[in-house]
């Protein structure tokens, strides 16, 4: 395990998410936004990594979109983080892919967007995770491995099972009751158990979905997570502050 795994994260990384840069070029069909330079944007304004979800059914980011962007993240020698169910010929992108990441999480055809995390109690979904992991370790040794999961000791313990190298804690529920101002505490009161479980077992601890620059606050004056992946609050503020100053702003306020 890497230096990462102390009992307090100095200084949080930031990946942002561009899968809705892709969403509006989808939306016409046409061949901008160029997803290249929207990673080349953020990584130029202080993003530590680029996050991409290659979902089943292509909603957004395309099988071409993957080594453009891979390209870029080489270029500036900062992460890929591919964010991918288990599909064969998804886990084949990746192999192909080798980013330095890949974060495996749950989809559904009817979602508008990831519900909740990996269900790894089911032995039937435990074994499919595994076998995508073993593919993918034993064809790309260098990436690393992260599961999307609820803060559940539980599902946790599955995780340290599989041997996974960090896991990225589903912050869905948390962002939307701080978005409606109701009383969020006991979903941070799991989010600290989460980080003892990690730290104690050598797991990196990473986060992610729905949260914004104001919901983020609270997770950093705790320190909870070494990590945030955040993407949709990022490209919706964008339309309105451009993405290179939410990028540099949302970064400097995490230091």
């Amino acid at each position: 395990m890497t230096s990462e795994n102390s009992q307090f994260f100095k200084s949080p990384r930031l990946g942002v998410n561009i899968d809705h840069v892709a969403t509006l070029r989808q939306a016409r069909g046409e061949n901008y936004p160029s997803l290249a330079d929207a990673a080349k944007c953020v990584l130029q304004n202080g993003a530590d990594q680029i996050t991409i979800h290659l979902r089943e059914d292509r909603r957004h980011i395309q099988d071409a979109d993957v080594p453009a962007v891979a390209m870029v993240t080489r270029e500036f020698n900062l992460p890929l983080n591919f964010e991918m169910g288990c599909a064969d010929e998804i886990i084949d992108i990746a192999i192909e892919t080798k980013p330095e990441w890949v974060c495996l999480v749950p989809e559904k055809r009817e979602e508008k967007t990831t519900e909740g995390g990996l269900d790894l109690i089911s032995q039937d979904n435990f074994d499919r995770v595994k076998f995508a992991i073993e593919k993918i370790r034993k064809n790309s040794p260098s990436t690393k491995i992260s599961l999307f999961v609820e803060a559940n000791e539980e599902v946790l313990i599955r995780c340290k099972e599989l041997k996974a190298e960090a896991v990225e804690i589903h912050t869905g529920e948390y962002a939307k009751l701080h978005l409606e101002n109701e009383d969020y505490s006991q979903v941070l009161e799991t989010f600290r158990e989460a980080k003892r479980f990690c730290i104690e077992h050598g797991i990196n601890c990473h986060a992610g979905h729905g949260l914004t620059d104001q919901s983020l606050v609270p997770l950093l004056k705790e320190n909870l997570f070494e990590e945030y992946n955040i993407g949709h609050w990022i490209i919706c503020q964008a339309v309105f502050d451009g993405l290179a100053y939410v990028t540099k702003n949302l970064k400097e306020g995490m230091k």
